[in-house]
């Protein structure tokens, strides 16, 4: 079986241009998967020997130890092996066509009002909050407006924190009106899609890039004292003090210190893209526009910011209406 993961993972790579984190997720899955079948047959499977029996019995195997969701993905790794499996006619049938997965909770996404992103994006942190030890006034400076640019990005236009990672400076088309728009590049599914980005949104980033001709404290500031990883990294919008390009996990922790330090609610850098599709949608923009900025493939994915919608009308309805708590 060994080898078949290496030819899947190579399918993967090359055919389907998976993200990396796609890829880790299934052969992790995978692996786990030929653990449990070597374990059971007491040597190394072959993927003939892989039944509807020994893939119930995974499955089985992992109940009370793994959520719906968990089991969800793990049941689309071996889908998805399975079929390539299939149609390199090593194997007659997928054994897992007739599974279906756990019954999931439906969990509306979590999201900030209007005053609390507000709270969140215009606070201006105290030295102290950043965390920063060590650090010149300069960078510090330059990281705190890189910072806000960063966030005002992505809920200014709706990105996924990979996506906004993933800008170079070339791909902001400021507009005469304050606005512009931005080019995702490679975006999930590995496409590209363009989006409108609003008018903060583009006076944090040109403050944060040296708009006055760099004398202000920006990103010229963070590659003062380090020299770029690469050219690639040269190109990128978001850069750390070290002149790398800025990652989802550092995002995530700049987020959260901000969060802790203005006192809004804990949510992750996602919880900012939900923010601005559910915000879109209270303002009456239609869900056929929020699916074309957010990237989504089906309708049905942003349908559930209707939901989010509906359940905040009926909450203020709850708390303000004289006969409603009758």
């Amino acid at each position: 079986m060994d080898a078949a993961l290496k030819l899947f993972e190579g399918h993967l790579r090359g055919e389907r241009r998976a993200s990396e984190h796609t890829v880790r997720a299934y052969l992790t899955d995978l692996r786990e998967f030929q653990a449990f079948a070597r374990h059971l047959l007491g040597r190394e499977p072959r993927p003939a020997e892989l039944d509807v029996l020994v893939c119930r019995g995974y499955l089985a195997s992992l109940h009370g130890r793994n959520d719906a969701v968990t089991l969800a993905r793990k049941l689309s790794s071996l889908r998805a092996f399975f079929r390539w499996l299939v149609r390199r006619r090593l194997l007659a049938s997928s054994p897992v066509a007739g599974l279906r997965p756990p019954r999931r909770a439906k969990r509306l996404p979590r999201f900030l009002g209007k005053e609390e992103v507000g709270r969140l994006l215009d606070t201006r942190l105290p030295a102290r909050a950043t965390d920063r030890r060590g650090v010149s006034a300069e960078i510090a400076e330059a990281e705190e407006r890189r910072d806000t640019a960063l966030l005002e990005a992505i809920y200014g236009s709706g990105l996924r924190v990979s996506e906004a990672c993933g800008l170079d400076l070339e791909d902001l088309d400021r507009s005469d009106d304050g606005g512009g728009l931005v080019k995702v590049r490679q975006g999930k599914g590995r496409k590209d899609r363009i989006v409108p980005i609003g008018r903060q949104a583009v006076a944090a980033i040109e403050r944060y890039l040296g708009g006055d001709l760099g004398r202000t404290p920006g990103r010229a500031s963070l590659l003062a004292g380090a020299r770029p990883a690469s050219s690639a990294a040269a190109a990128a919008m978001f850069l750390s003090r070290r002149g790398r390009r800025l990652t989802p996990r550092g995002v995530r922790r700049l987020l959260g210190t901000r969060e802790r330090a203005t006192g809004a609610p804990l949510v992750s850098p996602h919880g900012l893209r939900h923010s601005f599709a559910t915000h879109l949608l209270g303002e009456g923009a239609d869900l056929r526009s929020i699916q074309e900025m957010l990237g989504h493939e089906s309708i049905r994915t942003t349908q559930r910011y209707a939901h989010v919608d509906i359940d905040h009308l009926m909450a203020v309805y709850d708390k303000a209406h004289p006969r409603s708590r009758a």
